[in-house]
């Protein structure tokens, strides 16, 4: 069954807060929901789906989000893969209404990380969750040295710079400037990245993602219903998921998921690669978009450091990407997913402002979870404002 143009982001919603320590989790997630109903012009009784990770929430925590809400959903989706999930949950609630379960769905995220000082990927938890944490908790890569092996691999292979991965944090830093909500606004130069502190080599500190508080939501629903509401809708063309891990030792750590779950968005949405506008993609660090990027299919392998150059990313560049600020400068309370989806939304909808890319009609998305040197997951959607 094709998804293309049967249903539509109706309302996007982004939590301001990059620092809460006097709000809860679920109070981001309850505020974000409201916000996010407000701007399509439904309330909590339109409801009757709800998407959100658990992460972080406790046993059954979307249980007690219902909960919280009072909210008696007839479709539930608790998908956890790491910072892809609201992706994916985007493309889930498409099928779950092309299928008549549910009309209107929910989408939301909130977290305290910063607040809390814990994020996903800076710590372990408590005697593990899968077979492989009795290994690799005591005695694996941390988060960022998983990455820098990655980054390490591609500077290896191809010659890819440290100053061609500085670039991806420059552009990311140009397009918080433009963004009020942004926790990092001043002005970086790649100078400035390569002067910041080794955290694994060959990343920088500010080759890497913050963590913060935040949240956000969208809702999805009906395209019959979305051309009735507040705001226009984005529709969803097509959406793909994969995953990727060790595989037993034999695997080319430099293809990621997103080489498959790219190829089936794009097969599914009947579109190319150069009718993409703007480009969401995950940057949890710079080294995470350039590889990103060559499995999507934009430019060829080994030559990602050269495409993120030269000013191409920027919002009025040659190939827009993470017009928000990103991980790298905006937010990232640990599943970074959900924001791209929202700035992907206001640029489809020309609520961009300064950073507005101009003649935007076709988003692409890409969420990552997990990491890229162990186990993670793809994600990735292309949106619309037209359906034709």
């Amino acid at each position: 069954m094709s998804l293309r143009g049967k249903a539509a982001i109706v309302g996007a919603w982004e939590h301001p807060t990059r620092f809460a320590p006097n709000k809860t989790m679920f109070q981001i997630m309850a505020e974000s929901a409201r916000g996010a109903l407000d701007d399509a012009g439904l309330t909590i009784k339109d409801v009757d789906g709800l998407c959100t990770t658990g992460v972080g929430m406790g046993w059954m925590g979307l249980l007690g989000f219902c909960d919280y809400l009072n909210l008696t959903p007839s479709y539930v989706d608790s998908t956890a893969i790491g910072g892809s999930s609201f992706v994916a949950h985007t493309a889930h609630a498409a099928a779950a209404i092309a299928a008549g379960l549910c009309e209107t769905v929910l989408i939301v995220y909130g977290s305290t990380a910063a607040s809390q000082r814990f994020a996903i990927g800076t710590g372990g938890v408590a005697g593990g969750g899968e077979p492989c944490d009795q290994y690799e908790l005591p005695f694996g890569p941390t988060t960022v040295g998983s990455y820098a092996m990655i980054a390490q691999r591609h500077m290896h292979d191809y010659g890819t710079t440290p100053e061609q991965l500085a670039e991806v944090a420059v552009i990311a830093r140009q397009h918080a400037a433009l963004n009020p909500d942004a926790k990092y606004r001043e002005p970086i130069t790649v100078a400035d990245v390569l002067a910041s502190r080794i955290v694994s080599s060959p990343l920088h500190l500010l080759d890497c993602c913050m963590i913060s508080d935040g949240g956000g939501a969208v809702v999805v629903t009906s395209a019959e219903r979305a051309r009735d509401l507040k705001k226009p809708p984005v529709y969803l063309l097509g959406a793909g998921e994969a995953v990727r891990h060790t595989a037993r030792g034999t695997r080319d750590f430099l293809e990621v998921a997103a080489a498959q779950s790219g190829r089936l968005a794009f097969e599914r949405a009947g579109v190319s690669h150069r009718e993409i506008d703007l480009a969401m993609v995950y940057d949890s660090f710079t080294i995470t978009v350039i590889v990103t990027l060559e499995n999507l299919g934009f430019c060829k392998r080994g030559e990602g450091g050269a495409f993120v150059s030269g000013g191409r990313l920027r919002f009025d560049g040659d190939f827009p990407l993470n017009t928000d600020g990103g991980g790298l400068s905006s937010n990232h309370p640990g599943m970074r997913g959900m924001f791209l989806l929202i700035e992907a939304a206001r640029q489809l909808r020309g609520e961009a402002g300064a950073r507005q890319v101009r003649d935007c009609q076709i988003a692409l998305v890409h969420g990552t979870g997990g990491n890229l040197g162990t186990r993670h997951s793809g994600a990735t959607l292309i949106l619309s404002n037209q359906v034709g």
